[in-house]
């Protein structure tokens, strides 16, 4: 559900690769004409708030009793793309992404340094074609191994 949402908030591209319509389509009283090259924004969609309650808050708990997935079928949510030009990489990222998480949660703790402790963090993005942390880009952390003890 973490990742889903983060993927929601944070799509790889915001921006999906090019592609070029095959008819003449209307959209939202514009005509489209055939051939015309057309950019997806996903950033825009994975928030839109005809589909997603709070959009803008992080809040995993919305992908618990929620058939909506990553695979393109879903167009609310597409971080990947969909249809002929999803990701061909999707599946592998996505096991990956899952397999180094559960590894790092179940061997380590993780703490704030000292002085981030202190002030907090600043979370507010930057407008780029990626998307990151507007201050400090790197989130420092540290970690701690996990005895099984505790």
């Amino acid at each position: 559900m973490v990742i889903y949402e983060v993927l929601r908030l944070h799509p790889p591209l915001p921006l999906l690769v090019p592609r070029e319509n095959g008819e003449k389509v209307e959209l939202n009283g514009y005509d489209v004409a055939i051939n015309t090259r057309v950019i997806v924004k996903a950033w825009a969609i994975n928030r839109d708030p005809r589909y997603w309650v709070k959009q803008e808050k992080f809040y995993p708990e919305r992908f618990l009793d929620c058939s909506t997935d990553y695979s393109g079928n879903y167009f609310q949510f597409i971080p990947f793309g969909a249809g002929r030009r999803i990701c061909p990489g999707t599946l592998f990222g996505m096991t990956m992404v899952k397999l180094a998480i559960a590894n790092l949660l179940y061997h380590f703790q993780w703490e704030l340094p000292f002085e981030m402790k202190q002030k907090g963090i600043d979370l507010t993005e930057s407008l780029r074609t990626s998307r990151r942390r507007e201050t400090a880009p790197r989130l420092n952390l540290i970690p701690v191994l996990y005895d099984g003890a505790t």
